[in-house]
């Protein structure tokens, strides 16, 4: 049988090669703005070039780590705020890196659309700039995928890559975690990243809020509590690492804090959280208040608070946390290391 039809063209199909010029053309600036020393490239070209200081690292590592932002999609689709959902696609990769001691050097993006506005495309694009520069970090690539048939029009899904580099005597392992080591908490800004599914099923399904719904414990709307970004701790620790012997970090991601420190203890330690150091943002309470969520799963689902956690030996304890006050940062003491099995345990609520 015959098939008579008009010419084909990709843009009939969906993909507009001009829409995706015109976004780059739109992200530009912002990309410029996070280049640092050892970048070599413009945006455009086939892979992004990056020149290592050999001079300032003796035995150079480099640490890689990826990751996304999970259902958080959903909120920024929902507010239709979506200048800020790629700080989240930068810090989970960034913190995840800064954890091993290293320091980021450059990030990668990828971005998937169901339909490519530019402007919406260069929006997201300026919330990965801006993680990159609260990183110190250098944007140097990544790749916008316009997919109709994949995504719904108003749908997209970003992913990140980035890459850091310590000296090989300086990586930080846990293995010199010991018993009477102090653990020191740096504050969360809520959610960051993690436990969305079980949010939004509480808040929006539960409850039945909407994300203009203003909520008095939050002092905002739930939409507004929701897309906050995501906290970067590079510019936090990196100045510690040249002053203190930082035996462990551990960021707090999908699994809390009682998944995520064990990560990094050696056997034979356990480490013992006093819940009364630490306050738990209200959107915790209201979550589990609303969802009648079980203490145990509330703790490792979410970071309840703390967002980054350093171990280090207690007599340096309190020179780290001047340094941070100092800094601006609000950590505080939160519990020690002991001897017993790998695990988390908690004192006091």
């Amino acid at each position: 049988m015959e098939h008579k039809t008009d010419s084909l063209t990709y843009a009939g199909a969906g993909v507009d090669i001009e829409a995706g010029n015109r976004a780059v053309g739109l992200m530009k600036q912002a990309v410029k703005s996070t280049f640092r020393p050892g970048v070599m490239a413009d945006i455009g070209g086939f892979g992004g070039l990056f020149a290592l200081d050999t001079a300032k690292y003796k035995e150079p590592v480099l640490v890689s780590g990826t990751d996304g932002v999970g259902t958080k999609l959903r909120v920024a689709q929902l507010t239709n705020v979506h200048n800020t959902i790629g700080i989240d696609a930068v810090a989970m990769c960034v913190n995840d890196i800064l954890v091993q001691g290293a320091e980021p050097l450059f990030f990668l993006d990828y971005l998937a659309v169901g339909k490519l506005v530019p402007e919406r495309v260069a929006d997201i694009v300026s919330g990965v700039a801006e993680g990159c520069r609260q990183s110190g970090c250098a944007l140097i690539g990544g790749e916008t995928a316009e997919m109709p048939g994949f995504y719904a029009e108003e749908e997209y899904d970003i992913a990140g890559f980035a890459v850091g580099v310590v000296d090989r005597g300086r990586i930080i392992d846990g293995s010199k975690i010991a018993a009477g080591d102090l653990v020191i908490g740096l504050p969360s800004s809520g959610l960051h990243s993690n436990g969305y599914s079980l949010a939004r099923k509480a808040l929006l399904e539960v409850a039945g809020y909407q994300v203009d719904s203003f909520v008095p414990e939050f002092g905002h709307t739930v939409g507004e509590e929701l897309i906050t970004p995501t906290r970067i701790y590079v510019k936090s620790i990196l100045p510690l690492l040249n002053k203190f012997d930082i035996k462990g970090l551990a960021h707090i991601t999908g699994g809390g804090l009682t998944e995520n420190i064990p990560r990094v203890l050696p056997e034979g330690v356990k480490v013992v959280l006093d819940r009364s150091k630490w306050t738990v943002p209200p959107v915790f309470k209201v979550i589990q208040g609303i969802g009648q969520v079980a203490e145990e799963e509330m703790l490792r689902t979410f970071n309840m608070g703390i967002g980054l956690v350093i171990i280090v030996h207690q007599e340096q304890a309190e020179l780290i946390l001047k340094e941070l006050a100092e800094s601006g940062e609000r950590a505080c003491l939160i519990g020690r290391v002991e001897q017993g099995e790998n695990l988390v345990e908690y004192l006091g609520a």
